[in-house]
Formats: structure tokens, C-alpha cells, sequence
């Protein structure tokens, strides 16, 4: 069977062949029916690739569903190359190994100097010498690139970071629809103040769960315990944030986009599992052209949405939907998948299609925020409960949020018919 690098390369030959074949003809261009063929036997090709990848992406998801294979992969991950460690990267492996006391005095110096006073003073009850260990600023960025992979909107959003985690409050005004008058002599001009409104973006705090290793693997010097750990969170805590981004309420966990949007587009009746060429025009145009024209403008959908829409045609039956590639680089740089000529991002979250679903999201996507507080706080935990199993604990708090920053309609959703 051949492995998911090989696969995917078949899918850029394939896609590269398409692309190129797609750009022979102008939009207003009909296909010749030799070329049209060759699309659609591309296309058909390229479709079964992705089944396959699909197939062996959901055995290893599947896998990392449960904690032993979660284990393996940290494990694969987390060998130490000797040297090849920063001081901050030595510091964090010494805290995990050793706890507080496992710091040099430089290392303890350093981290009390990152660390406020509240996580200072947050030791544990039952033993003294552990505590909170705040980590450097590096291991939060590598840890926020892992989380990526988790949610596309992750990798579109707007992103920042915050020291504290006090509510930031964004005033809004929608001011489309206002205009002006014309008065006669001495006629007083109308009042039309305009409307403002607030959105507030929180933060929540996430939790790792607990997370129990043997005295042994963490004492064993080939462990690089650091991946370990931050490929265990990244799992965790990816998840959890993605599922809060794309569908939170707002109450008590962030509002996710789907939630924040409005319907762009709803289809006809009897169309509870399906969008149509026109559906797609309809909901480009429902987001005002000021918002089309600006950079971070693409489609978000689930994969079973993408497997819809990629069998649309247009009115000059080419594919609407357009394969990427995975190119390099220094040479070409490679190309995305695109739908109508738009960059289409792929989440998890975004419901499939279904009745009354919004399963497709169009616009500028980055008016999506996400927000952290600076402080990723892991806990070592040595209580009884885990040193008369032979483990040490380790739990990690992250403070996060999200909202959809916009009262202009930036972003849109096709919605399916009720019936």
C-alpha cells in the first residue's frame, strides 16, 4: 500500500496536469470536448487519491483517538538530539524531569522572572518544591503552530496575544446604509445618529486534563520530554479550541463563526444536502464587494461539504472547483485548492451538509479573532495518587478565546433548505 507521501505526490502530478489544462481555456471559453474529457478523467483520478488519503488520515485520526497511540506518536516525536537544545528548551526538560528542584539556580532565576505572582505562589499542598512552570515564549509559539493542524480556521484567523486576560472590548458601527439629505433654506437637517454597538472578546481557561508518565520514561535521557508533552497538548487542547471556534454558543466558551454569521444564501426546497453553481454566486455576491476586494477573502467548509461542491459545473461545463498542489517552493511555490477562483480552507467544525445547516462560509475569513493570554502554565503533580503508581502527573492550563469581530457582513454562510 503505498504511504500518504506517495499519495499525495501522485495528487500534484495529477492536479499540476489539471491546473494546467484549466488555464488553457478564458472563463468565457467553452472546454473542447477532448480537453473536457481529459478534465473530468483528471479530476476522477485525483478524486480516488483523495479517498485514499482520506482512508489512511482517518486510521491514524481513528488511532490518535485513544491515548496509547497519542503515546506512540509522542514517542516517535521526542527523541533528544544532544546540543541542540536552547537554555529555555533545558530549563522546561529539567522542570519536567526534576521538577523546581531540578533547576539550576540561573534556571530558577530565569523562571521566576517570566512567572507573576499568582503562579509564584500556586504550589502544591503536598509538596513544596513543586509549582506552576510558566513557559518560555518559544515553546508557546511552537505549540500554537501544532495546534494549526487541528481547525483551518486556526490557520486563517486573526491571531493575538494578550498579557492579561481581561475582557477587550471591540465598539462597532454599521454604517452601510446611512446617507445624506438634501435641505432647503433655512430647513433644519434630520438627525440620524449612528448606531454603536460592543463586542466583547473573552478568554476561557482550557485544560490539558491530566497527563500520567511512568518514573521511568521520564528519567530515561532519550526522551526529549518537551515534544513529549507538547505533542500530548497540542492533541488536547487543538481539538477543544477548534470545536469552540467554529461552533461555541458565546456562553461560556467562545463564539464560534458558524454561530456569529448570517445566512448569505438558503437553498431551495429540497435541497437539505446540496448547493448549486447559482447558490454559489449568490453567496460570493451577499458579502459586500468593499470585503470581497481585500486579501484573506475564501471559503470554509467541512470535507464532506468540499465533496459536494467539487462536482459542480459551471455554464460552460468546466469544474468550478480547481485541485491544488503541493509544489516547491523555490520554484513554483505550488497552489491551493481553489473554489471559484477563491482559496477554500478546510475544517472539521463547520457542520456537513444537512437540513437548516450554514455548511458553507464565505468571506473574510481573518475577522475571525483568536485570542491567548501570553502564559501556557504547566503543573507538575508528585501526590500520592500518582507516586504509588511509579508516575508523575502533569496538567496544563491555557487561557484562549475567539469571536467574529464584524457588524458589516463580511463573512457569509450558504445555508441548506429546512425541507
Amino acid at each position: 500500500m503505498a504511504t500518504i507521501a506517495e499519495l499525495r505526490a501522485h495528487r500534484n502530478t495529477l492536479a499540476k496536469s489539471a491546473q494546467d489544462l484549466n488555464a488553457k481555456y478564458p472563463a468565457d471559453q467553452r472546454m473542447p470536448d477532448t480537453d473536457a474529457t481529459r478534465l473530468d478523467e483528471l479530476l476522477n483520478q485525483i478524486e480516488a487519491v483523495d479517498a485514499d488519503i482520506a482512508r489512511q488520515n482517518r486510521a491514524h485520526q481513528l488511532m490518535a483517538d485513544n491515548a496509547a497511540a497519542v503515546h506512540e506518536a509522542a514517542m516517535n516525536a521526542a527523541t533528544v538530539t544532544p546540543g541542540k537544545q536552547s537554555e529555555t528548551a533545558s530549563a522546561l526538560r529539567a522542570y519536567f524531569v526534576g521538577g523546581l528542584s531540578g533547576l539550576s539556580d540561573a534556571q530558577r532565576a530565569e523562571m521566576a522572572a517570566r512567572q507573576n505572582p499568582d503562579i509564584r505562589n500556586a504550589m502544591s499542598t503536598t509538596t513544596t518544591t513543586e509549582g506552576g512552570y510558566t513557559t518560555a515564549v518559544e515553546y508557546m509559539k511552537s505549540l500554537e503552530v501544532a495546534m494549526k493542524s487541528y481547525g483551518g480556521l486556526m490557520r486563517v484567523a486573526q491571531s493575538i496575544a494578550t498579557a492579561t486576560g481581561t475582557d477587550m472590548n471591540f465598539p462597532t458601527a454599521d454604517a452601510t446604509a446611512e446617507v445624506g439629505e438634501i435641505v432647503g433654506q433655512n430647513v433644519a437637517v434630520t438627525p440620524a445618529d449612528t448606531a454603536f454597538g460592543n463586542i466583547t472578546l473573552s478568554v476561557f481557561k482550557y485544560s490539558s486534563k491530566s497527563i500520567a508518565l511512568p518514573f521511568e520514561l521520564i528519567q530515561d535521557s532519550f526522551l526529549d520530554i518537551e515534544a513529549y508533552i507538547q505533542t500530548v497538548l497540542a492533541a488536547r487542547l487543538g481539538r477543544k479550541l477548534a470545536q469552540g471556534i467554529t461552533t461555541g454558543s458565546g456562553t461560556g466558551e467562545p463564539r464560534g463563526i458558524v454561530t456569529a454569521v448570517a445566512a448569505g444564501k438558503t437553498g431551495a426546497t429540497g435541497q437539505t444536502t446540496t448547493v448549486l453553481y447559482d447558490d454559489l454566486v449568490d453567496l460570493e455576491h451577499s458579502v459586500d464587494p468593499a470585503y470581497r476586494s481585500m486579501a484573506g477573502v475564501g471559503y470554509l467548509m467541512s470535507d464532506d461539504a468540499l465533496r459536494v461542491v467539487r462536482k459542480i459545473k459551471d455554464t460552460q461545463g468546466r469544474p468550478i472547483f480547481v485541485p491544488g498542489y503541493e509544489g516547491n517552493a523555490m520554484i513554483d511555490g505550488g497552489a491551493p485548492d481553489r473554489l471559484m477562483g477563491r482559496p477554500i480552507y478546510i475544517d472539521q467544525g463547520v457542520p456537513v451538509p444537512a437540513a437548516s445547516a450554514k455548511s458553507i462560509l464565505f468571506g473574510k475569513l481573518d475577522k475571525y479573532v483568536l485570542r491567548r493570554v501570553m502564559d501556557l502554565t504547566v503543573f507538575r503533580m508528585t501526590d500520592s495518587a500518582y507516586t504509588l503508581k511509579g508516575q508523575v502527573g502533569f496538567v496544563a492550563f491555557q487561557r484562549m478565546g475567539g469571536n467574529f469581530i464584524d457588524v458589516g457582513g463580511a463573512v457569509k454562510a450558504y445555508q441548506h433548505s429546512a425541507t
